[in-house]
Order: structure tokens, then C-alpha cells, then sequence
């Protein structure tokens, strides 16, 4: 393929036509400050007259999609606004697009904890029905549902369109969190943006718009339920999402609201769950309300959801994107915070692993913070403009993983060939008595430890009983002191064998640093590793769970949550086991025990360096 030189990149010559004279040097647009795309070290640069918001061209219109989800006989339409250069008008300028979607932009109905789940209750019990939140009032003045995005990549050349999900703002339909309509609603806009679905005026008209504007390449991107989107749109297989940048994405309801067949609540929420989303969400027209809560939340949801078992079932299933990768094709540029407690880090993880199978073009970026936090503007901006404008920057030859260490800056992470680390590998540790004080944790095996008991009680929270002394609530085993650092890097594999006193138990695993920072303003995330929780009753399958028989020993492995974190010298890792976790489980009435068999009982942590790394650190073979 024949190329050419713009700037310090090279484009190819089948993406300048279809730029259509859209494109031009570095030199040239400085010289004479031309409406039109230049580029300088692979990345799309201001265009002095895209920078003037007075010269913007804004609009609003209804797509039209390819279903009827709110059962008026019609199919639904999608509320979209555009905001574009005024050269797309006046100059014939074809841009490419970069789309936002969401069902956040017109309100919500607020998080007010007496419209969720109340978590009181017995582990198996069914849980009392909850209140419904009033109506939500929508908000926002047309043509205008968002501005995110647009101060950013308008000015570098881009069109910026955000459309409402359905059953929100002035779009039709229902909301069905993760279901089927929620991944069509926006292939139909960028059908719409590439020539293929019709947009009107009007909710209701015949009067069309079209996008003679559009390049027919689009990138979406957006933060947590707005980055669900874009991955919801990439596993259509739609034409022209060229490429997607989630943020936080929630990958897959049931790892969002369950854990290990364990009814688990995201980080903050305490009691939440689908049908309590579906309310706060719910802000489309109201004489289609009714009919929404009918047919989705109190039949669809109620049936599905089964929060009494906590098992995967076809509903969760139907809302695991991670089950419907097969026809993707856009290039992918994940972003997650290792603290990420609300939507946990695992959900751009599972992802990511597919996409690298799919050999798809793939890149994930981690910092060490929570909710939220996308790559730099410098690394989307190649990623745009790699797969947008066609520009050769060679980002499909960068690094694979992007890391944020400890104490830098979310602007600057360090590269990795991968991530998990491809120089990580298991090293597995054993327990050795010491409850109800603290045991210990070793590479070798020690011979006939027996068995220890903890007894429930949702009372204390995590931070307490890791930093507790000697309590009958927990039991954590620790390393010896680390001579020098540890760097950890993938996801730790636990193997426990127990029993409960009750045909039900929460199980919450913690992985932590010791000793405990207690500075002013420390936070548990200071001290956290890592933590996964489970369902013991889930031994054999998520999809099957059977209760316990008391006295009983069980065996299950789990997964904790994926993590990079380097373990500094001078510090202990410890491994701490308890029962319910007040701020994500259920909670039981105090007094459940469970009895752990040491010798059945292991972790595996996924260290760089392998046995040779962790020898050193800790002087152990």
C-alpha cells in the first residue's frame, strides 16, 4: 500500500480518500490555519477555528431503531444530539465521530437506601419486597443532551454526538439493564451516522436527517454504565465502531451484583440490585411507564434476579457481554482503577483476556484509585486517531498494559509487555495455626494443621478485624516480613475447605498489607491487596447451588479480584478469612461458625518473578 508523509505520521493512502481532502500537514495547518484535521506525533491536534463554541453547530433528532420495546406497535426511536464545526455545513467537511451514549443525561431518580433491598435477613430467606422511588422529573433543554466530551475532541477535528438510552430522556422504550435493546440502540445511531437507519426531526414525524456530514468511522467511549455502552455496541458487530475506549465498564450484571453465586452488592450501594437500577434510571415518557415496570421490573426482573440462591441463570447470562464477543471487530482500549469496589476490577479484565484471544487490537490501562479515571487524553487521542482518521501511529505496536505505580501521577503509567505480567507466575502458600491471634503463611507445606474456627458477625467491619489483635471473627495468616519488595501482578487463586454450622454462609476473603496504616486520613484501600467473596453452596457450579449440610467440609476455589500492586520491604501479607462483609454481603444474624481445615485450605499469588522473587523476599524455598 502506497503512504504518504503528514507531519510526523504517516496516512495511509485509502484513509485520505476517505477523508475526502479532510486531512492536512502539521506545517500546512499551522502556516495557514486551516478548518481542516492535522496531525503531529500521531495524534489529532486543536484546530484553531474548531475552538470557538459560538461557531458549533448543534442539533438534535430520533433515530430509528430496529425494535419496539415499549409495546406501542411502533418501532422505538433514539433522542440523539450532534454538535459539529460549522466547516461540516459551510465547506462540505466530513468528519469522523466520537459517540457517547447514556441513560443518565436527563436525571435520576437518586440513591435514597429506602428503595433498596433490605440485607438483614438469612442467607436463603426471601427478602421483603422494597419501595419504589416517585417519578423522575427529566431534565435538560433541547438540542442539547450532554456536553462531555465535546471541549475535548470537537476542537481536534471530531464530531461529537450523545444519544439517551431507551426508556430515559426523550428516548422511547424500556429500560432492561444489559438486555437486548440496550445494545441495539446504539448500533442503530451509528447505522444512522454511516447511512444504514433513519433519523427524523421529530419523535413521531416522517421528516428525515441525515448524516452527510459523517466519515462513516465512529469511537465511543464513556464511564462506567456509559462505558457498558460502547462494549453493548461492539458486540453487535456494527459497521463503522471502529473503536471503543470503556471506562469502568460493567462487563456483566452478575459479577456486578453477585460473587461466586454469593449475593454481593457493588461498593456503596448496599441493597442494590437490577430492578432497584432500572428505578433510578427510569426517567422516559410516562404513559409508557407502567408498562415498563409490568413487563420488565416486576415480571423480567423479579423472576430473573433470584436473590435468595445468588445462582447464574439465562437472565444473567442474557446481561454478560463477555457471552456475546463473538462478533466484535473494534479495536479496544480498556480503563480501570485496581479500587475500583464499585464495578470491580475483574470487569475490563475478562474483556480485555477475550479481545487479545479474538486477536483483536487491545490495550488496558489500570491505576491504583477507584470508580472512574480515563487513559490520558494522549493515549485515547492515538487510539482515536489510529482507527477514526487512519493515521499510521504504529499504537497497535505499543505496549499492551498501561500501570500506574503506587505514588505516580494517573497521567503517567509505566508500560508492561502485558498485563497480567507475563513474568508473574503462582506461588502457593499454606496456613499454619494461630487463631485467635494470627497464623502464619508459607511456601512450605507444614504437616497436620487441623482445623480453626471463626464465628459470623456482620458488626465489625473489614478494617477491624484486620486490625485486631486476637478475635474469634476472623482468621488471617501472614507472611514473614518482607525483606524486600513485592511486586504482584494477575489474579490470586484461593482454595479453602470448610464447614458451616448453617446450611448457608457468607464466605468475604481479604488479601491485605500489614502492619496496618493508620495515619491520618488512611483509607482501607492503604492496606487492601485484593479481596474476592463466595457462596459455599456454590461448591460445584454457578449455576447450581445446594444447601449446606452442617458439620460438613466442602472444598471451593475462587478467583479474588485482579490486582498490580507492589508489596513494599518491611511489610507482612496476610491473608485474612471471615464471614459476612457488612458494607457487600448480606447480614445474617450473628453466631454462624466456620470451621476452615488448614490443611485443605491454600493461596496462590501471582508474583513477578515467580519462587525466585518471593525466595528473596521472604528467605523462604
Amino acid at each position: 500500500m502506497k503512504v504518504r508523509f503528514i507531519g510526523t505520521t504517516i496516512l495511509s493512502f485509502a484513509a485520505a480518500l476517505v477523508l475526502q481532502g479532510a486531512v492536512i500537514t502539521g506545517v500546512q495547518a499551522q502556516e495557514k490555519q486551516e478548518a481542516k484535521p492535522w496531525f503531529k506525533d500521531g495524534e489529532a491536534q486543536i484546530v484553531k477555528a474548531f475552538e470557538d463554541p459560538d461557531r458549533w453547530i448543534r442539533e438534535d433528532l430520533w433515530v430509528e431503531t430496529e425494535f419496539d420495546s415499549d409495546g406501542d406497535g411502533r418501532s422505538d426511536r433514539m433522542h440523539v444530539d450532534v454538535t459539529r464545526p460549522a466547516e461540516t455545513e459551510t465547506e462540505g467537511l466530513k468528519l469522523p465521530v466520537v459517540y457517547n451514549t447514556s441513560p443518565y443525561f436527563a436525571g435520576t431518580a437518586g440513591n435514597n437506601p429506602s428503595y433498596f433491598w433490605d440485607v438483614r435477613h438469612e442467607l436463603g430467606e426471601e427478602p421483603k419486597p422494597h419501595a419504589h422511588p416517585t417519578e423522575i422529573k427529566r431534565r435538560g433543554v433541547r438540542p442539547i443532551i450532554s456536553k462531555g466530551h465535546v471541549s475535548t475532541w470537537l476542537p481536534r477535528g471530531y464530531i461529537v454526538v450523545h444519544s439517551s438510552s431507551p426508556g430515559t430522556g426523550l428516548s422511547d422504550g424500556v429500560p432492561t439493564i444489559g438486555g437486548d435493546n440496550e445494545s441495539l440502540a446504539p448500533k442503530a445511531v451509528i447505522d444512522w451516522l454511516c447511512g444504514r437507519a433513519k433519523g427524523y426531526t421529530t419523535r413521531t414525524g416522517n421528516k428525515e436527517v441525515k448524516a452527510y456530514w459523517s466519515t462513516g468511522k465512529v469511537g465511543m467511549t464513556g464511564t462506567s454504565y456509559n462505558g457498558t455502552l460502547p462494549l453493548a455496541a461492539a458486540t453487535t458487530g456494527v459497521e463503522g465502531l471502529e473503536a471503543i475506549i470503556p471506562v469502568a465498564p460493567n462487563t456483566s450484571y452478575y459479577h456486578y451484583y453477585r460473587s461466586n453465586g454469593l449475593v454481593r452488592s457493588p461498593g456503596g450501594y448496599l441493597g442494590e440490585d437490577v430492578d432497584v437500577l432500572f428505578d433510578f434510571i427510569h426517567s422516559g415518557d410516562e404513559s409508557k411507564r407502567e408498562y415498563a415496570r409490568k413487563t420488565v421490573r416486576d415480571t423480567e426482573m423479579k423472576n430473573g434476579q433470584d436473590r435468595v440462591t445468588g445462582d447464574y441463570n439465562d437472565f444473567w447470562a442474557g446481561r454478560d457481554y463477555l457471552n456475546k464477543m463473538d462478533k466484535m471487530k473494534a479495536a479496544l482500549l480498556m480503563s480501570h482503577g485496581f479500587n475500583d469496589w464499585n464495578v470491580v476490577p475483574e470487569h475490563s479484565l475478562r474483556i480485555y483476556e477475550a479481545a487479545r484471544t479474538k486477536g483483536l487490537p487491545a490495550q488496558i490501562y489500570y491505576h491504583q484509585n477507584g470508580h472512574g479515571g480515563p487513559p490520558p487524553v494522549s493515549m485515547m487521542n492515538r487510539w482515536f486517531t489510529r482507527y477514526l482518521f487512519g493515521v499510521e501511529n504504529g499504537v497497535e505496536n505499543d505496549p499492551k498494559a498501561w500501570i500506574v505505580r503506587e505514588n505516580d501521577e494517573q497521567g503517567n503509567p509505566t508500560s508492561y509487555a502485558d498485563y497480567p505480567n507475563p513474568d508473574a507466575s503462582p506461588v502457593t502458600l499454606h496456613l499454619t495455626k494461630g487463631a485467635p491471634e494470627k497464623g502464619s503463611l508459607t511456601v512450605a507445606k507444614p504437616t497436620s494443621q487441623g482445623k480453626e474456627a471463626l464465628v459470623d458477625n456482620y458488626s465489625f467491619s473489614a478494617e477491624a478485624l484486620a486490625k485486631a489483635e486476637n478475635t474469634d471473627h476472623r482468621l488471617i495468616y501472614v507472611t514473614p516480613v518482607l525483606k524486600e519488595e513485592v511486586h504482584l501482578s494477575g489474579k490470586t487463586v484461593f482454595t479453602i475447605r470448610a464447614a458451616s454450622s448453617k446450611p448457608a454462609v457468607n464466605l468475604s476473603v481479604y488479601l491485605v498489607s500489614l502492619p496496618w496504616n493508620d495515619h491520618r486520613g488512611a483509607k482501607i484501600t492503604d492496606n487492601l491487596i485484593t479481596r474476592g467473596w463466595a457462596d459455599l453452596q456454590n461448591y460445584k457450579s454457578l449455576w447450581d447451588s445446594e444447601p449446606l449440610k452442617p458439620g460438613r467440609f466442602y472444598e471451593m476455589t475462587f478467583e479474588l479480584q485482579p490486582d498490580d500492586q507492589v508489596i513494599p520491604a518491611g511489610q507482612q501479607i496476610g491473608l485474612m478469612i471471615f464471614s459476612s462483609d457488612r458494607d457487600f454481603t448480606l447480614q445474617p444474624e450473628p453466631g454462624t461458625e466456620l470451621r476452615v481445615d488448614l490443611d485443605g485450605t491454600s493461596v496462590s499469588l501471582p508474583v513477578v518473578g515467580g519462587a525466585q522473587a518471593w525466595m528473596k523476599a521472604t528467605g523462604e524455598f
